[in-house]
């Protein structure tokens, strides 16, 4: 025998789903809000163990303001001893531009393509001079939106996994704008 709720205790046991899914999104956002402020660096926290229900959550490493900040300048200032003028961006694990630096007299162009070398490195977690050899094998991942398979991008990394991409672009070669992108990640290791 099939037994119904009355209209009346559905209604009830709806609201209380709709209150406990409330109070749960509440209590995430209110933890999220009072988290202390990360330091002027990469910053890491332990993965923890998914819990018995059907949602769990991850921590993942990122880089911060500050930390990107110290990268991008590394990388304009070693630029600039050589005499080049170029344009630094620092993306985070996502792709999202933190820092962007462009450098007294870089050309207009070096704006995005900095950004996008940035987004390609931190996407396939290694230097867009070697995935530019990838091209000759699989020509369309130059149609990937917002790609540049151009020397100029490195990852950053923490663990073994992808936390940031540095882009540099304005040199006269991809193979100047990497060494600038590789001092950029090795300030972050001092």
């Amino acid at each position: 025998m099939k037994k119904t709720l009355s209209r009346r205790a559905r209604l009830a046991a709806g609201g209380a789903a709709v209150a406990a899914v409330a109070a749960a999104t509440f209590g995430t956002v209110a933890a999220n809000a009072s988290a202390p402020a990360a330091p002027a660096s990469v910053t890491a926290a332990p993965a923890k163990a998914p819990s018995a229900g059907r949602h769990t959550t991850t921590t993942a490493t990122r880089l911060t303001v500050d930390a990107a900040a110290k990268a991008a300048h590394a990388a304009l200032d070693a630029a600039e001893k050589e005499g080049q003028r170029v344009t630094v961006a620092v993306v985070d694990r996502d792709g999202n531009t933190v820092v962007t630096l462009r450098g007294d007299g870089a050309g207009p162009q070096s704006y995005e393509s900095a950004e996008r070398k940035g987004f390609t490195a931190v996407s396939w977690n290694a230097p867009t001079s070697e995935l530019a050899g990838r091209l000759a094998q699989t020509p369309n991942l130059k149609d990937i939106p917002g790609t540049l398979f151009l020397a100029g991008g490195v990852p950053v990394t923490a663990d073994n996994a992808p936390i940031a991409g540095i882009g540099v672009a304005g040199a006269p070669s991809g193979t100047q704008d990497e060494k600038f992108a590789r001092a950029g990640a090795d300030a972050l290791s001092r």
